[in-house]
């Protein structure tokens, strides 16, 4: 079993999804965890996915990643609470749709607030991870994009939220390049169709649903999200300092690089 019992974990987008499984695993390490969810509407999801935690071993912290005031209130109280941050694991996103066809206000609004809120608020979160990381012998950082990233979106209405994972995942590579020799250690994670409810929605807009979709998958079945989340302890032990600068897919054979 993994033991993170000696680190401290920002987790983003903790609340649904990906990042409650992984949570979730994150708790069974013992690790101490800071939980990050949007709002008031979504704070209970965070509480249950953390609910096998410690309550010295859980804090729980909302902000609006459209707000870069609150991103950097979030590092803050991440940081104060331990002393210090050891791995930062960005999970949080957002999917707005927006095609060549639609109007000039929705094609802006994806682009605009999928590059906020996807790219810039975790890349201001890498920054200061980085900056406490060279003064204190290095950290881990674990970034979820997406296989969008490397063979862009089979639905065109999804080119900015492909063009926002490709953009996180250079910055965490850059990252993983120009700080390997002070030990910091970045990752990137590639999943496929996870079952969340942004692929379950994404299936319903597709000829056949889900069906269709899962017929594509070679297992015949989607990611469990536990799945991310037994990676994601796994690469927060620091013990491949070496798989630095690694994108590690998982679409169950579907994607082959």
């Amino acid at each position: 079993m993994i033991d993170l019992s000696d680190k401290t974990i920002l987790l983003t987008g903790a609340s649904s999804g990906i990042g409650a499984a992984t949570a979730g695993v994150l708790a069974a390490t013992g690790a101490s965890i800071v939980a990050h969810h949007r709002d008031a509407d979504d704070r209970a999801g965070a509480e249950q996915a953390l609910a096998a935690a410690r309550p010295d071993r859980r804090r729980i912290v909302a902000a609006d990643f459209a707000d870069l005031s609150a991103v950097d209130r979030l590092w803050a109280e991440a940081s104060a609470w331990r002393g210090r941050v050891d791995v930062v694991v960005l999970n949080a996103a957002t999917l707005i749709w927006g095609g060549m066809d639609d109007d000039d206000a929705t094609w802006e609004r994806s682009w605009c607030d999928q590059m906020a809120i996807n790219v810039y608020a975790p890349a201001r979160l890498m920054r200061a991870a980085v900056r406490q990381w060279r003064d204190t012998g290095g950290g881990v950082l674990i970034t979820l994009s997406s296989w969008n990233a490397q063979r862009g979106s089979t639905n065109p209405g999804q080119i900015a939220y492909a063009a926002s994972k490709a953009a996180i995942k250079a910055t965490a590579q850059t990252i993983a390049r120009g700080f390997a020799k002070q030990n910091i250690l970045s990752y990137v994670i590639a999943p496929g169709i996870v079952r969340t409810r942004m692929s379950e929605d994404f299936a319903a807009l597709q000829p056949g649903g889900e069906a269709a979709v899962t017929a594509s998958l070679q297992m015949g079945e989607w990611v469990p999200p536990r799945e991310i989340g037994e990676l994601v302890a796994f690469l927060a032990t620091g013990k491949v300092r070496h798989l630095s600068g690694a994108t590690l897919d998982l679409n169950g054979a579907t994607y082959v690089r």
